[in-house]
């Protein structure tokens, strides 16, 4: 009996280019995404079941060129594979797990995304598809943020923002923050009260100010223990 792996005549990972080799137009497409991963990683410690990539290529099928989002999140997948990471994410080298949500930043040069992409991401069977274009969305008239979920094999946009996304147990919108010391408009996650998580950074700063707050009053504790002639040291 003739023993058939199909997988054995699709290409791997090693064997696939790992991006398209097309630069991004400027450092946003990837510092807002890395963002998003960099709470992710926060977030979700604990949890071997993510992976969150990057201007990553997404092959989907073996015949045809990869498609490479700013960020995508699968859930179900393994977090780690191998010592290398991944090359690139490839569908029939992981279940056929699609990712849950696919992020992609409008740049200078019109790249599709409210058609072709759109129209394939739905296709794949991509849940949620975030539309982020805070510079040129008055040209391409849309909005600086669209989200849209796919039902029935449509997508229809969520008009609320930020908008919470039960499958994945986290919202996102925008938000004014500081990351990489740059303060400006970004991405974020948000809690289902509406609440957006800190970037690392903002997390220090916080960590650092309740510290000085702590040794303030422990200060003006003792101070107050030696004006009543108490030795702070003896309690």
């Amino acid at each position: 009996m003739l023993n058939y792996n199909p997988l054995q005549y699709f290409p791997s990972a090693e064997e696939l280019p790992d991006a398209d080799d097309t630069p991004v137009d400027n450092e946003l497409q990837i510092l807002v995404p890395t963002l998003l991963r960099a709470i992710l990683s926060w977030l979700w410690a604990e949890r071997t079941d993510w992976f969150f990539g990057v201007n990553m290529g997404v092959y989907y099928d073996p015949k045809a060129s990869a498609i490479v989002p700013n960020g995508f999140l699968s859930l179900g997948v393994e977090r780690r594979k191998g010592e290398r990471g991944r090359l690139s994410y490839v569908l029939w080298e992981e279940n056929n797990v699609v990712p849950q949500l696919v992020i992609e930043f409008v740049s200078r040069t019109y790249g599709q995304e409210y058609g072709d992409k759109l129209a394939l991401y739905a296709h794949l069977g991509v849940l949620y598809y975030v539309v982020y274009n805070p510079q040129y969305w008055k040209r391409d008239k849309h909005e600086p943020f669209e989200l849209y979920r796919l039902e029935e094999g449509k997508y229809v946009r969520l008009q609320e923002e930020p908008v919470w996304l039960p499958e994945i147990g986290l919202g996102i919108g925008r938000g004014l923050g500081s990351f990489e010391g740059w303060n400006r408009g970004w991405l974020y996650w948000y809690d289902q009260q509406g609440s957006r998580f800190l970037s690392p950074e903002e997390r220090m700063e916080q960590a650092e100010q309740r510290a000085q707050q702590e040794r303030q009053m422990r200060e003006e504790l003792i101070a107050r223990l030696r004006e009543r002639g108490i030795d702070p040291d003896s309690i």
